[in-house]
């Protein structure tokens, strides 16, 4: 049978439970345009079910940009994973809970290799979305450019033609990321500690009595 958790390890899952709730709220990523025509700036949000522009017509700028160099529109109702990632979140969140109820190691840390596997798999995602999103273009396309891909940065900022792209977690992204780090905080609390080794007594050699 897996140790149990102290209540300190159960807490802080039950605390990472609530964190990740807040992902239902808060946008998951942001992809914001930066050029000398857009002088504020213009972007799109990433949540748990769809996807928006930052301000009211931002993402049907976006699309108006796409079509001349040929990219695809972007239709959030197009988008599978977006139909079933609130489910997948809300099986984790329930997941976190079951934890912290059972209260023992083994669920926890099968718990966080799901957590992990759901968020790596994620990214793995976004990227081919990207990549195809940027490298499938329309040979019908307004402006063509030979050898110009057009894929959007995972993480970071990148040059396309007089655009700078950046792509970065939004707010519900960094509460999943500090749902993790609570979840792996309370693994490590639940770690089996070692007790050092008692010494063993040396034999007292019997002092003889003279009489």
């Amino acid at each position: 049978m897996s140790t149990a958790l102290s209540l300190r390890s159960r807490l802080l899952v039950a605390l990472a439970a609530a964190v990740m709730l807040g992902a239902f709220a808060f946008p998951l990523w942001r992809i914001s345009l930066e050029a000398p025509q857009y002088p504020e700036g213009i972007g799109m949000l990433i949540r748990v079910a769809t996807v928006e522009g930052v301000k009211p017509n931002d993402l049907h700028n976006i699309n108006g940009l796409n079509h001349y160099i040929g990219m695809h529109p972007i239709e959030p109702d197009d988008i599978p994973e977006l139909r079933y990632m609130p489910w997948v979140l809300g099986a984790l969140v329930a997941g976190a809970l079951g934890v912290a109820a059972v209260g023992r190691r083994g669920p926890l840390v099968a718990w966080l290799a799901a957590f992990l596997a759901v968020g790596s798999a994620g990214l793995v995602d976004f990227w081919k979305w990207g990549y195809q999103y940027g490298h499938e273009l329309d040979e019908h396309a307004i402006i063509q450019i030979p050898g110009m891909a057009y894929q959007p940065p995972l993480i970071g900022s990148k040059q396309l033609l007089n655009f700078t792209a950046h792509s970065w977690p939004d707010v519900g992204g960094v509460l999943l990321g500090v749902a993790f780090a609570l979840g792996t905080l309370a693994l490590l609390l639940a770690a089996p500690r070692t007790l050092p080794r008692a010494r063993p007594e040396r034999d007292v050699p019997a002092l003889a009595v003279r009489g």
